[in-house]
């Protein structure tokens, strides 16, 4: 696979871009290969940027350490198209505004010409290696090239260095209600809370619940089992048309974490049943076929 195809990955990280490796560099008042230093004001904040929230109390820190020791990694910008004259934000958005709390008016900087695609791989890639973003944001992030840029979750993956089935699987926080995103973009529950969340008949209120009694993920699976069972007065007959329960849910979580796909279970009388494949685009059905296709040897 090469540059040309327009599909090449930056899942190895951000070093080819910035010229060369940082580390050790910057400590010896040396850049890499085409760092300069930029107006700080001059730089404006990419709207490719996945990331949404910033601590300020870690940008403070980050600050202090800016005025101890400079700024020890450059970012990295591209020429804004609608103004010559300045420059967006490709990745190192932190340490701008850190050094914009330090009171710097320069800042290191690698300036690249780069597409829009380059750019939005390039912020999310630097975010996901720093484990800057929640899992929210990495989610959005997918989306973005999957919608702006017409990406596959295979590709997806491919540019970001993670497998197809995380990338999938991130995705499907998106369909949290968002009530239940603010609690994980929070901190207050985990992904893995968030996807047991996801097959409760209310996933808002099942999410407060796992937030507000500090539950485990353990914890969750059983009270969401526990929940979802029916009392002995009112026993389903086995032919109930649509029965579905936890463990009907948890099969069809590990399927489409496989898959790559939304997978759905449809349960008849006498252990006979459909299994529905959902798919949102032609390569999604391409890839299937594909894996389906495959010589097991």
């Amino acid at each position: 696979m090469t540059p040309a195809d327009g599909k090449k990955g930056l899942g190895r990280g951000l070093s080819s871009l910035l010229g060369a490796p940082v580390a050790g560099q910057a400590a010896a008042g040396e850049g890499p290969r085409g760092a300069r230093n930029l107006p700080v004001g001059k730089i404006h904040p990419g709207r490719f940027q996945p990331r949404r929230d910033f601590d300020q109390t870690a940008l403070a820190e980050l600050a202090q350490s800016i005025k101890a020791q400079g700024v020890l990694a450059p970012i990295l910008v591209r020429r804004d198209p609608k103004d010559p004259a300045a420059y967006e934000l490709v990745a190192g958005e932190r340490r701008w505004r850190a050094a914009q709390l330090a009171q710097l008016h320069e800042i290191p900087a690698v300036v690249k010409d780069l597409s829009d695609r380059e750019a939005l791989e390039a912020a999310l890639v630097e975010n996901l290696q720093r484990r800057d973003l929640n899992a929210i944001e990495e989610a959005l992030g997918y989306r973005r090239l999957m919608d702006e840029m017409d990406f596959t979750q295979e590709r997806v993956a491919e540019s970001v260095g993670k497998s197809r089935p995380h990338v999938a699987n991130t995705l499907r926080l998106l369909d949290l209600p968002a009530s239940a995103q603010k609690l994980l973009s929070e901190g207050r529950i985990t992904a893995a809370h968030a996807r047991v969340a996801l097959a409760a008949k209310d996933p808002a209120l099942f999410a407060e619940i796992i937030a507000r009694e500090g539950l485990s993920v353990r914890e969750a699976e059983a009270r969401l089992k526990a929940a979802s069972g029916t009392p002995a007065k009112k026993k389903l007959k086995p032919a109930a048309a649509g029965a579905r329960d936890a463990d009907t849910r948890a099969i069809e979580r590990r399927l489409t974490d496989a898959l790559g796909l939304r997978v759905e279970l449809k349960p008849r009388k006498g252990g006979s049943g459909e299994l529905v494949l959902h798919y949102s685009t032609l390569d999604q059905f391409d890839d299937l076929l594909a894996r389906l296709e495959r010589d097991p040897d």
